[in-house]
């Protein structure tokens, strides 16, 4: 996700995501998270970040048209971990067009609160890398999403994550028996996808959204 900030509002210092999902301003242009009890807005991601987002989130719903599955990307969609003091928006996620049935704030809400609704979340890398890697790491394990892709375009995430030297990688976590399993993905590496098995994508076709736009010559 873009670089955070927190948001000064006449409201307790730390609340709940109950409290969070009833602030949230309808039809709000701006993205809100809420971030250990606080609120934060999620401003505009950078050129190269939207591009990136784009292209993957393209990329997949390509995917998803192409054998009919029975999925979709929503325009709107708030995920509640297990813990009760956070609330993401992820840069992509897909959702079982199945599986919402059983959820109990979707309609109303567009809330998600089983990981089981969930077959893929992407988050896009920037200067505030830590949230990915950590946090959102630790939630949407414990939450059960069975897929969750780190896509670090920049290479700005902690060696301990993507090794020395740094460079562009997509982590990509996989859940088995509780845990996320990590693969990690560079240059000409095909991805490997639980939920989409057959799409042909490479590391570089997603980073090289990110690359500056060129003149035409």
């Amino acid at each position: 996700m873009s670089q955070t900030q927190t948001i000064p509002q006449t409201i307790p210092q730390t609340i709940t995501f109950d409290e969070f999902a009833a602030w949230y301003p309808e039809n709000s242009v701006r993205r809100y998270e809420l971030h250990k009890g606080a609120i934060v807005e999620m401003p505009l991601g950078t050129g190269p970040h939207s591009r990136v987002t784009g292209f993957t989130r393209d990329e997949i719903s390509a995917e998803i048209r192409r054998l009919k599955l029975p999925y979709f990307i929503p325009g709107d969609c708030l995920l509640k971990p297990i813990r009760d003091e956070a609330g993401y928006q992820p840069d992509v996620i897909v959702l079982d067009q199945v599986a919402i049935a059983n959820e109990p704030r979707w309609d109303r809400e567009s809330i998600i609160t089983m990981g089981s609704s969930v077959r893929l979340a992407v988050e896009v890398v920037s200067t505030n890398w830590r949230d990915d890697y950590h946090f959102k790491f630790a939630d949407y394990e414990e939450m059960g999403i069975p897929e969750y892709w780190i896509a670090d375009y920049l290479g700005l995430g902690g060696r301990k994550f993507i090794g020395t030297p740094k460079q562009p990688t997509l982590t990509v976590c996989q859940l088995v028996d509780g845990e996320y399993q990590i693969s990690l993905f560079r240059g000409d590496d095909r991805v490997e996808s639980l939920a989409f098995p057959e799409l042909n994508l490479t590391a570089e076709l997603i980073f090289r959204a990110g690359l500056p736009l060129t003149e035409p010559s």
